[in-house]
């Protein structure tokens, strides 16, 4: 990820609406959601919430596929883990104990252990 794809992630991301949308799709998993639930949860309008999704969606941080006749929106996983590295790529200075919280995140899901619900 370079600078300024980091900077509009960072720009979709820092408003409150968008960042509990990508947190629950991260949730929801490869499965996503439709618009429709997650204008519900949230309790937002329609238009409200596909504004914040095509914020979301050209930044990169989601997906989107039709199914019937809903959009079903998934978190883009590789962006947000491509935005975890550029911020992490510079850490340490040598002395990895500073990252060592940072990296015990990634152990909360190790590769083929349990599954998204």
């Amino acid at each position: 990820m370079d600078e300024r794809q980091a900077l509009a992630s960072f720009g979709a991301l820092s408003q409150e609406t968008r960042l509990q949308i990508v947190r629950m799709l991260v949730v929801a998993g490869p499965d996503g959601m439709a618009a429709g639930t997650i204008a519900e949860k949230l309790e937002l309008s329609p238009s409200n919430i596909s504004f914040h999704l095509k914020e979301l969606d050209r930044a990169g941080l989601v997906s989107q596929q039709r199914e019937a006749r809903s959009i079903i929106y998934t978190a883009n996983y590789d962006a947000l883990g491509g935005l975890v590295r550029f911020l992490m790529e510079d850490c340490c200075a040598g002395h990895p104990e500073i990252c060592a919280p940072a990296a015990e995140v990634t152990a909360c899901c190790p590769p083929g252990k349990g599954k998204i619900q």
